[in-house]
């Protein structure tokens, strides 16, 4: 760009480093020198959040690795330093990085608060924690710090680490330990059965969850509604769903009757069999037992009919069913919904939203973001309008997102009164405060190729007092190089260097791009200089927009010499940086070198895509060489590319031309057959 340079040298910034100061450290106990803690001390990581009192994680888990930390604790509970309660032994868990730590603390709880816990989010977040950073094994010295500081295994911790065990699929370690319980002074029961045949399923052993299935009666424990419902669990998940129904008749005979999980699981079960008659047969059977089905059972139901069905029939056979029974349709529509959407189902899930809404469902605002983009694309672009507002005026929340999409939807479409209306709509909402959002809404005007309201945001962004970033002008710049804007992409290049903004790759190549589509190549070459002058390394993307360019415009050797010094720059040229060359030779009539170039590129690894192929089948049917440009459209296959319908066309018409209509007549069915469309003058 001509003046670029004495522009850059008159702003330029000082290319000091930036430092970033180090934060002060706070002091921390140091356990190596006192017994108990001192209650002045700072800690190096804080919760304030549980009764006002200050959670010290880091010091939490120093205490756990002491010999004499059964002691510590006490102390620490006594001073009031620590409140057991739900959030307070949650939070320790969570952030503690040795597994074995959290295993100590909760021995240590289970005997301080038994009930505590047993609290089931404790237990949850306790499981978790052992399978995300485990596995955690039993080892002889953990066994010994336990007993050694008056405590032991008890059931509950064994079942949560079994539970882990399972996760992780490490099944044979599960009956190991399992076999040994008495080393622990645990004596097998139904529950630990249970936590070991849970385990044995989620690891996929089915064969060795039976086998302990057969064993608990020698134990003198008796199989419950869990152990069959788990058992169950595993076998429809398998498909198997003769056996589970053959273990549900057996749980009813020992006096266990099925329960709505029993039922639920069975569904799945049969949607897995692709047995979808039954699985609705399973709801009729729950009605006329009085279980009442939940949601869980009807997603399930939902999930289960679109994984095993083409989606259109799954969403016959749901809405027909929900027609018949509409009690459960409230209880579905999310599901529905979010299976349709998932499935881009625009039109049916338009007809499934008004008849869900006509009954009173109004989705949250998560669903209603996925039906949105559901909606946006397969184009009904009126309907996503027309849906947004209804359910908007409602209190319907969407997100930022979902409003830009719709935005650029409208505007692309050619609404604009309705796109400004969503604009000002995010603008009363709130939504358009910050550096950030004003970004985000530029970008969508961008890409909606609305420069005018893309500066019209960026000038009230200014009204309102904050400061654009770099990623602000870039996508300012981009915007008006690609729409020919040349002039206006310069002066907020000045701008962005009299704030003190230092252009990155993003900058220099829209503005390289920019000046090259009308024809500026030696100001492009002169920002590419600068650029380096800059201290920016250009990419491949540059160098093939120069290559490009130098094509379009007949230098070929010059292209070659740039393609080179990529090369010499340590940048490994693409199919972009080859094609360009490659077409541009064969337009000169240049076949041979066009050849080395392909040979070249087969060496470089990149393999020749249907440009390639077009632009020498193209060249060589114009200089006569029928025969050449048929082996390499044969040959294409061959070498992993499939033609597509230009280079049929391409072909066809050559062979027509050359009055090879059987063959071309062959090659016209194959590409029925593979769903490429034809030009009928081709064809004909």
């Amino acid at each position: 760009m001509r003046g670029f340079s004495s522009l850059a040298s008159s702003t330029r910034v000082s290319s000091s480093a930036l430092r970033n100061h180090p934060q002060e450290a706070f002091n921390q106990r140091n356990l190596q020198h006192q017994t108990l803690p001192d209650e002045s001390q700072t800690s190096s990581k804080v919760d304030w959040n549980f009764d006002c009192i200050q959670i010290d994680h880091v010091y939490i888990s120093q205490v756990l690795s002491r010999t004499d930390w059964v002691l510590l604790l006490k102390h620490e509970l006594n001073a009031k330093r620590i409140i057991l309660n739900a959030h307070s032994v949650v939070s320790i868990f969570q952030n503690q990085e040795n597994p074995l730590h959290s295993i100590k603390f909760y021995t240590w709880v289970s005997n301080i608060h038994p009930a505590l816990a047993k609290n089931q989010s404790i237990r949850g977040v306790l499981l978790n924690t052992l399978y995300r950073k485990g596995p955690v094994i039993l080892s002889v010295e953990l066994l010994q710090d336990i007993q050694n500081s008056g405590f032991s295994i008890t059931e509950d911790l064994l079942c949560l680490l079994i539970g882990s065990w399972g996760r992780l699929g490490l099944a044979k370690y599960c009956s190991e330990i399992f076999g040994q319980i008495s080393y622990l002074g645990l004596n097998p029961s139904t529950r630990l059965y249970n936590a070991l045949i849970d385990a044995l399923v989620k690891s996929n052993s089915i064969d060795l969850a039976y086998l302990k299935f057969q064993q608990m009666t020698v134990d003198s424990c008796h199989p419950d509604r869990i152990t069959y419902n788990i058992l169950i669990h595993g076998v429809c998940k398998m498909g198997v769903v003769d056996e589970a129904l053959r273990l549900m008749r057996q749980m009813e005979d020992r006096g266990y009757f099925p329960n709505v999980f029993s039922y639920t699981i069975l569904i799945d079960g049969f949607c897995n069999a692709k047995r979808v008659d039954e699985a609705f047969r399973v709801l009729e059977t729950m009605k006329e037992r009085k279980v009442n089905s939940n949601e869980a059972t009807l997603r399930t139901l939902v999930h289960g009919i679109f994984r095993c069905k083409d989606p259109s029939k799954a969403f016959e056979l749901l809405s027909n069913f929900f027609d018949r029974e509409p009690i459960y349709l409230k209880l579905v529509c999310h599901t529905m919904l979010y299976c349709l959407a998932n499935k881009s189902m625009a039109r049916e899930t338009i007809m499934f939203l008004r008849k869900a809404h006509a009954k009173g469902y109004l989705p949250d605002s998560s669903i209603f973001n996925v039906i949105m983009a559901c909606l946006l694309k397969g184009s009904e672009v009126k309907d996503a309008y027309e849906i947004f507002e209804i359910f908007r005026k409602q209190g319907v929340k969407a997100g930022i997102g979902t409003y830009l999409a719709l935005l650029e939807a409208l505007y692309k479409n050619g609404h604009r009164e309705d796109g400004d209306q969503i604009t000002n709509q995010m603008f009363r909402d709130g939504l358009i405060t910050t550096v950030f959002s004003y970004n985000m809404l530029i970008n969508c005007f961008y890409r909606a190729k609305m420069m005018d309201k893309a500066s019209e945001a960026f000038r009230d962004m200014q009204h309102r007092g904050l400061t654009p970033n770099l990623v602000t002008f870039n996508t300012l710049i981009n915007g008006h190089c690609r729409g020919g804007s040349i002039v206006k992409a310069q002066e907020l290049l000045k701008m962005l260097l009299e704030i003190g903004l230092k252009p990155d790759i993003f900058t220099f190549c829209s503005i390289i791009d920019g000046l090259c589509r009308v024809q500026r190549i030696e100001e492009a070459f002169e920002c590419f200089n600068e650029m380096i002058e800059w201290g920016v390394t250009p990419n491949a993307v540059i160098y093939n927009i120069l290559i490009r360019s130098l094509c379009v415009n007949g230098d070929a050797m010059r292209s070659m010499k740039l393609l080179k010094r990529m090369e010499e720059e340590g940048l490994r040229p693409d199919i972009f940086s080859y094609n360009a060359l490659i077409r541009s030779f064969c337009r000169i009539n240049k076949v041979e070198k066009a050849k080395k170039l392909i040979v070249s590129m087969s060496m470089s690894g990149v393999k020749p895509d249907n440009y390639t192929y077009s632009a020498f089948i193209e060249a060589l049917c114009e200089s006569g060489r029928f025969e050449e440009a048929k082996k390499i459209f044969y040959s294409m296959e061959e070498n992993g590319c499939s033609p597509d319908s230009y280079v049929c066309n391409l072909i066809v018409k050559m062979l027509v031309q050359q009055r090879c209509f059987q063959e071309a007549q062959s090659i016209t069915e194959k590409c029925r057959q593979k769903g490429i469309s034809l030009n009928s003058v081709t064809i004909l």
